[in-house]
């Protein structure tokens, strides 16, 4: 009957957790947020609907083993060498920020010296997963904000490793080794581990991990089994399970099937990720909160206002512009699971009682909650600000500044979109003798097209003030060749925003957009487009044309046909 009985209780839970992620989804948020206040709901202080308490306990701390592997899994130790500057700088420059002023903050709230510290620690993580799935929802990770965001976030994670590595080792001894090992043979024993690990990487990891490979469906069940493996080897040697989730994926990362086991494991860690936040949330007791609600609002304000100001004026002090600085720095504009997990680990330390991981847990659903929104609603934040944040700017912004050159020289055609399409069609028209300028918000893209002597910017089609420094009155064409991926999360399609910012600008040419599919060119040509391009089905009549069997039927669904449609006509 108890096992019959636990079997329900989980169906409730989950049922619940997926009715409350459903509801986050409407509202735009992380499924963190519905996954504590499941807990909350099926906790103690208001149905307490669990009574198998352990299960969910087991299962949380194997989901904490695998988001461990994973990080573990991605850590590459040249990673900060291919960061850049910016990257570590932001990062660094954020972590320590957040830390000092969020300690002494701490202390002004009367919390002891050693809570503020934990707490100040816990502030300095954002979330990279939220993050990311926030960037990818607004089409923004390739843009320059979002790579630098990026890449300060990797530099917070080699911080989370650094600080539960140092965590681990201060806490030797504390929870007692269950091998019966004194500190100084739990350090001797970690060490033989750690050479050990260094031996299978050398040795065994690549043709192992071949072998497993063969079977991609055994990948999971082996990932996280290794996981749990390492996890209870330290955990019973004294070192604890977190260090050793991290281990596991270390002894993984250097293999050529990293990426697949990622991949394959990342669905598995949030669904065992359920059952911690679910955990924590039962643990929460609803009064202890609401005598911690101001210490809350005053650290949420901190983590809300303080990161992206510090962001922002690293930023800008190292040349870039003020809103590339607002756009990256909202990114960092709340905590993540680490703090919760760093807190946790603190609490079987015994150097923090469960009220600290409370209010750091009241913390993250502010914080989490309002900086969705933040992320999703930059742009507009950004207007609404800019007015008041240009000390965060240099005179000279010369990471970002247009040359001078681009503005003032004279261009046949302006071209947005640098990718394969861009790239070819720019070929044909400087082929034919016309002045291209090329754009496009992806550095990396902009960059390449500069390799091969070509004139190109840096800039963000969203952006008015760029729109606004581009040499549009003499150009005779604005064509956007970026790939259509329909409106974003805001509901724009960027396409649009800049032929009306263009228009704005005193662009008086003609503009063509790439489209895809007959809905998008009649939307497009309602919108105001001299022309649509739809590169398969051009290319189609084109291919038909040159092997002569194209009818003229099949000539006219396209955008070729004869001498209707001519080439921009460039100075002799």
């Amino acid at each position: 009957m108890g096992e019959a009985h636990a079997f329900y209780e989980f169906a409730m839970v989950l049922a619940l957790a997926s009715a409350l992620g459903l509801i986050g989804l409407l509202l735009k948020q992380p499924l963190v947020v519905a996954f504590i206040a499941t807990g909350i709901i099926v906790g103690p202080d208001v149905l307490n609907l669990v009574t198998e308490a352990e299960a969910v306990d087991l299962l949380a701390e194997i989901g904490i083993a695998a988001l461990l592997f994973l990080v573990g899994l991605k850590l590459d130790v040249h990673i900060v060498r291919k960061l850049g500057a910016v990257s570590v700088a932001t990062g660094l420059g954020q972590v320590t920020f957040t830390a000092v002023f969020g300690f002494l903050i701490c202390l002004m709230l009367g919390l002891d010296v050693i809570t503020s510290i934990y707490i100040g620690v816990a502030l300095t993580f954002s979330s990279t997963i939220i993050i990311v799935k926030l960037l990818s929802d607004k089409r923004e990770v390739d843009s320059l904000h979002g790579r630098i965001a990026i890449g300060f976030l990797i530099v917070q994670d080699i911080v989370v490793v650094l600080a539960m590595i140092t965590l681990s080792t201060i806490g030797v001894g504390v929870g007692g080794s269950q091998a019966g090992l004194g500190i100084g043979g739990v350090l001797g024993a970690g060490l033989l581990l750690v050479g050990a690990v260094a031996l299978f990487i050398r040795y065994i990891a690549e043709p192992l991990m071949s072998r497993i490979a063969r079977m991609p469906e055994l990948l999971v069940t082996f990932a996280i089994a290794w996981a749990v493996l390492f996890a209870a080897i330290c955990d019973w040697i004294g070192l604890g399970k977190e260090l050793g989730g991290l281990l596991a994926g270390v002894s993984l990362a250097t293999t050529s099937y990293r990426e697949a086991i990622a991949s394959r494991l990342s669905s598995m860690r949030d669904f065992l990720l359920l059952f911690f936040f679910i955990n924590l949330g039962m643990g929460l007791s609803l009064n202890a909160l609401g005598d911690q609600l101001p210490a809350a609002v005053a650290l949420s304000l901190f983590v809300l206002i303080g990161n992206p100001l510090i962001v922002m004026a690293i930023m800008g002090y190292m040349g870039y512009r003020k809103r590339t600085g607002v756009l990256a720095g909202v990114t960092v504009a709340q905590i993540s699971e680490f703090s919760l997990i760093f807190m946790a680990m603190g609490v079987t330390l015994g150097h923090v009682f469960d009220a600290a991981v409370g209010l750091v847990t009241l913390v993250g659903l502010v914080t989490i909650t309002l900086s969705t929104y933040m992320i999703l609603y930059s742009q507009t934040i950004y207007g609404w600000i800019e007015p008041w944040i240009g000390m965060f700017e240099r005179a000279n912004p010369h990471r970002e500044d247009h040359s001078e050159s681009s503005k003032s020289a004279s261009y046949d055609i302006i071209l947005f979109g640098l990718g394969r399409y861009g790239t070819q069609l720019s070929r044909v028209m400087h082929d034919a003798g016309a002045k291209v300028l090329g754009v496009d918000f992806d550095p990396e893209a902009v960059a390449a097209w500069r390799r091969n002597g070509l004139p190109g910017l840096y800039g963000d089609a969203a952006d008015p003030e760029f729109v606004i420094g581009l040499p549009l009155t003499r150009a005779r064409w604005l064509i956007i060749a970026t790939p259509h991926i329909g409106p974003s999360v805001t509901h724009e399609d960027a396409r649009l925003i800049l032929m009306e910012e263009a228009r704005k600008a005193g662009f008086s040419g003609k503009v063509a957009i790439r489209g895809h599919g007959p809905e998008d060119k009649a939307m497009l040509e309602k919108a105001g487009a001299d022309l649509v391009l739809d590169p398969f089905a051009d290319a189609a009549v084109r291919a038909g044309e040159i092997v002569g069997f194209c009818r003229e039927e099949v000539r006219q669904g396209g955008n070729i046909k004869g001498d209707e449609v001519k080439a921009p006509e460039v100075p002799a």
